[in-house]
């Protein structure tokens, strides 16, 4: 059982007064317990923790990749990351774009799942991982965007970009539009498939950045990653991705391979209402870039928790101002505060306010007053401005000359 403060205090008191030698009380004490029950009573004392033991972070696990990181998207952090900006081939973890454009084309309107496509040589005639259309036929938008997802199709991507863009160099330019638009700042790409080719690249920073906006974007889109099996043109096709049948957990995303890019896995899970999405590039075989990730989401799963100690346009602090129609003003974020925290470590979170001594009217509801910091153990865990939850009109003039003479006779004081 664990002593609180209280019990700890007591405790120390009592053992520093009947182990003083020179208190009248010891001789009767000792008189009236027997020595045996004396020892069990100190030893009680002892037994009682003086402070609550901090719970340590386990120690990170050893990756064998080129590339990874460990990303949890609510707050935006990383958790764990090697080479994270690096730029490499990504293989067919371009797919994850391919989804995402065609996805905001269906936003968009300019596409519906219905719509038949045409099926052209260059399509038909893609190598490595394919769908099997057929050159010459019409297929719809809705399987090709299984054989895309599913069966990482070459040919049902070049399809695809074909039919939105007129051609695939047309679309690998619409696919960096996107990139940017989504601050992905060190992505490039030649083509719709992740075949070999100049100037396309990409991070595992960017692809957990890419991931996380096509689940918040498009969750009804981002479903389709955790389907296990498709089949087209009566040829059936597993999904790729080994952690699918191994973790229920997991619901995603995409695979890749090329003799240059290795083995690559981009994988999403969610436990508990927390998803952590892990990246691993250049690992060695089919069974690494399961074994790795699984490594890095275990990790972030046990090891890690997410929490909310603040929401936003809730009041967190409030002080007096000067020269104003009224006496305090009232300070919150303007945004919900989301963290991610060693587990079993919330309770230990220090808050530290900064805002000026000196605070005067006017003042405009958004204004940011301040900041709220938050430490454990003296490690920043975030930072936050305060901004004002409501406006402040200056006073009347009497008051405003009053608090004038009191802060100069106040500055002049000091």
């Amino acid at each position: 059982m664990y002593a609180g403060p209280e019990s700890v205090a007591k405790g120390l008191c009592l053992a520093r007064h009947w182990g003083c030698p020179q208190s009248p009380r010891l001789a009767s004490i000792v008189s009236k317990r027997s020595l045996s029950h004396m020892l069990l009573f100190l030893l009680g004392i002892l037994l009682i923790p003086a402070v609550k033991a901090a719970l340590p972070v386990p120690p990170p696990p050893e990756v064998s990749a080129s590339s990874y990181v460990l990303y949890e998207p609510l707050s935006g952090t990383f958790l764990l990351d090697y080479r994270a900006d690096e730029r490499l081939p990504p293989a067919s973890l371009t797919k994850i774009m391919t989804s995402y454009v065609i996805a905001s084309e269906l936003k968009r309107g300019t596409i519906t799942l219905d719509n038949m496509v045409p099926i052209s040589v260059k399509a038909w005639r893609q190598e490595g991982s394919r769908m099997f259309v057929r050159e010459g036929t019409q297929v719809a938008v809705d399987d090709l965007i299984n054989g895309i997802i599913v069966q990482s199709g070459n040919d049902a991507s070049v399809a695809m970009a074909e039919y939105i863009a007129g051609t695939e160099e047309a679309f690998a330019e619409l696919m960096n539009e996107y990139a940017r638009s989504i601050g992905l700042k060190n992505t490039n790409y030649s083509n719709a498939t992740g075949l070999p080719a100049a100037d396309h690249y990409t991070t595992a920073r960017d692809l957990a950045l890419l991931t996380k906006v096509m689940i918040s974007d498009f969750p009804r889109h981002y479903a389709r990653y955790q389907t296990k099996e498709f089949t087209y043109n009566d040829i059936s096709q597993k999904n790729r991705n080994l952690l699918l049948w191994r973790d229920d957990s997991v619901d995603g995303v995409k695979t890749g391979h090329t003799e240059d890019a290795g083995y690559c896995l981009v994988s999403s899970a969610l436990r508990d209402g927390m998803r952590l999405i892990s990246v691993v590039m250049g690992t060695g075989s089919t069974q690494a870039r399961a074994v790795e990730s699984q490594k890095l989401l275990k990790y972030g799963f046990r090891s890690f928790e997410v929490i909310q100690p603040y929401k936003a346009l809730v009041k967190v602090h409030e002080q007096e101002i000067w020269m104003g129609a009224q006496p305090v003003i009232a300070m919150g974020l303007a945004e919900d505060l989301v963290m991610t925290v060693p587990r079993g470590r919330a309770d230990d979170i220090s808050s530290d306010i900064n805002v000026d001594s000196i605070i005067k009217a006017p003042i405009e509801q958004g204004q940011v007053m301040g900041s709220l910091e938050l430490t454990i153990d003296g490690e920043r865990m975030a930072n936050r401005q305060l901004v004002a939850l409501q406006a402040v009109e200056s006073g009347g003039i009497f008051l405003r000359l009053w608090h004038w003479i009191y802060l100069k006779f106040i500055e002049l004081m000091t």
